[in-house]
């Protein structure tokens, strides 16, 4: 159990250090003219950032800052259906707090309405409502304040924590939360690069998805009271792309959907939004778009311009084979090849390179030149298949993709020349010079072994009598020889 508990706190310390995956861009260029002033249009097939304008320029994000609000609430909420009562005094300070009375979203709420987590999380994606964001804020910030030993904040402040928190761990490291309805404040910002990750993880949330990109939304609980004519309660997402009911819409884009639009005078038009079509999925993120066009003829630029963006990405985009699988990337030779057959080898893609490519560009510009061979010189067999380097794709100073390399066919050995050099390396070789120190190793306690029995032997040796020291005489010759010396002694 202790062991458990210690993971688990492991995984709390480390879960601010986690990132969301880098979208790779590759930087298409958009001829068009784009009146918002940050812009960027990501694949969701393949996470690749196709364009973008000043994605990384700090601006306000308005009402978008409910997509993190809806996040929090969704991954702290244990019951969709619980029903909350939307009280005054939560949310009319924030209209005092309003610059400009005219940003103030309207929507058919009432005080005192009685309305479940659910239908709140409706009401403020689809109309920017203050009262929702603030209800919620209010109820989940409370219950962050259990675990805050006493704190005297505001819950609300409390719940912006917590969104700021969230957005370390998702690595936005160019925004900043301050309030949870998205109301103008300097202080608040965020970018159009940070948008897009922060809404690619909100897809993923349970039950973001189906609330962010809904066209209209009726309350589950009736409150009669108020809101006689039910039927006509209903509430209507605010990007107009999505509706097709009317036949004079001309912001109507078939396959659009949600996700959240911002309007404020101080921070201009601004929209995130996804789209299908044929099969491919794109995101597409606008910011600070102006009130009015160049001619002073007041129209919402942000869905221009997000129209544009995703009418060029279905129109010019297609998942194209940048490098066959049977390309021929280059040849090395090989040593010891068999004479009857050659002596290289040819290098292949392992697998083919697609990538999702603009029609506009010509693949010929992607250069496939940066290839790393494992070794200059191969040495026999080679079997089709073998990795023999890798290939990186590039396209205007970006990597597009990197692929291995390897051997086309088989290329046999040629016995005899393996013989011979096998020959030549073996006094080089390991196995020669271990043996080499065997033999010295051998020798050396032979030797040793020589001396120490010549030792042993020397000293068992037994010392000699000293009678034998001194040899003997034979008793009969020394009586023929007394004789002599008699005869000379008489002379």
């Amino acid at each position: 159990m202790k062991r458990f508990v210690s993971l688990l706190a492991s995984l709390f310390i480390l879960l601010p250090f986690l990132r969301l995956p880098e979208a790779s861009a590759v930087g298409f260029p958009y001829k068009n003219k784009l009146n918002s002033e940050s812009a960027l249009l990501v694949s969701l097939d393949t996470n690749e950032v196709l364009t973008e304008k000043n994605a990384d320029t700090p601006q306000c994000p308005g009402p978008l800052v409910n997509i993190m609000t809806a996040v929090i609430v969704l991954e702290n909420c244990k019951d969709l259906n619980e029903q909350l009562t939307l009280d005054p005094e939560v949310y009319t300070p924030v209209y005092y707090e309003i610059p400009v009375p005219e940003d103030l979203p309207h929507v058919e709420v009432s005080d005192n309405d009685e309305l479940t987590i659910k239908d709140l999380l409706y009401c403020m994606m689809l109309t920017s409502s203050i009262e929702a964001s603030e209800t919620l804020a209010d109820h989940f910030g409370k219950q962050f304040m259990s675990s805050d030993d006493g704190s005297v904040e505001r819950p609300s402040t409390i719940f912006v924590k917590k969104m700021n928190e969230k957005a370390q761990e998702l690595g936005l490291t160019s925004t900043k939360f301050t309030n949870a309805h998205g109301m103008h404040d300097p202080e608040q910002y965020t970018t159009a690069r940070d948008l897009a990750k922060l809404t690619e993880y909100a897809l993923n949330v349970p039950h973001f998805r189906e609330i962010a990109t809904a066209s209209t939304y009726q309350p589950a609980v009736p409150n009669a009271t108020r809101h006689p004519n039910r039927d006509k309660w209903v509430w209507n997402h605010s990007n107009l792309m999505m509706d097709d009911q009317d036949p004079d819409n001309q912001y109507y884009f078939m396959g659009a959907k949600g996700i959240k639009t911002s309007n404020l005078e101080a921070a201009g038009r601004s929209i995130v939004t996804i789209a299908s079509k044929n099969g491919y999925n794109y995101l597409a993120v606008l910011l600070k778009a102006p009130f009015k066009t160049d001619d002073g003829e007041s129209r919402f630029c942000h869905l221009d311009d997000a129209s544009n963006l995703l009418n060029w990405a279905f129109q010019h985009f297609s998942k194209q084979e940048l490098l066959a699988a049977t390309a021929e990337m280059g040849e090395k030779p090989v040593k010891l090849a068999d004479n009857g057959g050659k002596n290289y080898v040819i290098a292949r893609p392992k697998e083919s390179v697609e990538r999702l490519w603009c029609d506009e560009v010509d693949t010929s510009l992607i250069n496939k030149d940066k290839i790393i061979w494992y070794k200059d010189e191969f040495q026999a067999p080679v079997k089709s298949g073998d990795a023999l380097g890798s290939v990186t794709l590039v396209y205007a100073g970006e990597e597009l993709a990197t692929v291995e390399l390897v051997a086309v066919s088989d290329v046999d050995r040629s016995k005899t020349k393996y013989n011979i050099e096998v020959a030549k390396r073996f006094h080089k070789s390991e196995w020669f010079r271990n043996a080499v120190k065997i033999s010295i190793i051998l020798c050396i306690v032979y030797i040793i072994i020589c001396i120490y029995a010549l030792i042993i032997f020397k000293s068992n040796k037994k010392p000699l009598k000293p009678i034998y020291a001194v040899p003997k005489l034979d008793k009969k010759k020394k009586k023929k020889k007394r004789p002599d010396n008699d005869r000379m002694n008489r002379q």
